[in-house]
């Protein structure tokens, strides 16, 4: 019965764990943004290989919205946008291993044929940790893939190229998936926007199911 307890509630709290599931990670943002700055029009700088590649112009449009959000204007063709946004993304992944001591009952599965035998409880229907003997500790060893996941957005002065914000975000997870995971990137890179210069924050964020 107490066994059957346990698995109950480690299952209760996997579940109540996958349902409050939070996107994590590092943001660091520099800049020398201008307290006076009003017309705020931008337009995107495109590496030329990637033009046209529906991916980087998902992600864009990801990055558009949250500009918008925050009162930034897109210029329209033939206007001279005052600003310029760029950005780059990279996802890496790396084969992990763990070995960690595991409490193991030495007689869990062991056959039984009757009420008492092969189990933990004794002839005078006590339950008793030590009646075959203490638990035991197994080296047990897991394999897993890790993902590092990185994006680098830019703001900078269409007239002379100077930089005027530059924000990293930064996550490792087992989620090898950055389309899935690229709008929570997006957002945490314009928290608090434009925020402390140089100072790295953690963000962490509620995901949907």
């Amino acid at each position: 019965m107490q066994r059957w307890v346990t698995v109950l509630i480690t299952a209760l709290c996997v579940l109540l764990a996958g349902c409050a599931t939070t996107f994590q990670s590092q943001v660091t943002a520099f800049h020398e943004w201008p307290g006076d700055l009003q017309e705020k029009t931008f337009v995107f700088e495109r590496p030329k290989d990637l033009e046209d590649n529906l991916e980087y112009r998902s992600y864009e449009n990801l990055v558009r919205g949250e500009l918008l959000r925050l009162g930034f204007v897109e210029a329209s063709r033939g206007v001279a946008p005052r600003l310029k946004v760029s950005m780059s993304y990279s996802i890496n992944g790396r084969d992990v291993r763990v070995v960690q001591p595991v409490v193991v009952d030495p007689w869990y599965g062991y056959p039984s044929y009757g009420p008492f035998y092969g189990s933990r409880w004794n002839r005078y229907g006590l339950y008793d940790p030590f009646w075959y003997g203490p638990p035991m500790v197994e080296q047990r060893e897991t394999r897993y893939s890790l993902f590092t996941r990185q994006l680098k957005i830019a703001i900078a002065r269409t007239l002379d190229s100077k930089r005027l914000y530059e924000v990293t975000v930064f996550s490792e997870g087992t989620n090898g998936s950055l389309a899935a995971l690229m709008p929570y990137m997006v957002r945490s890179a314009f928290i608090d926007f434009p925020g402390k210069s140089g100072v790295p924050r953690r963000i962490e964020l509620k995901m949907k199911d």
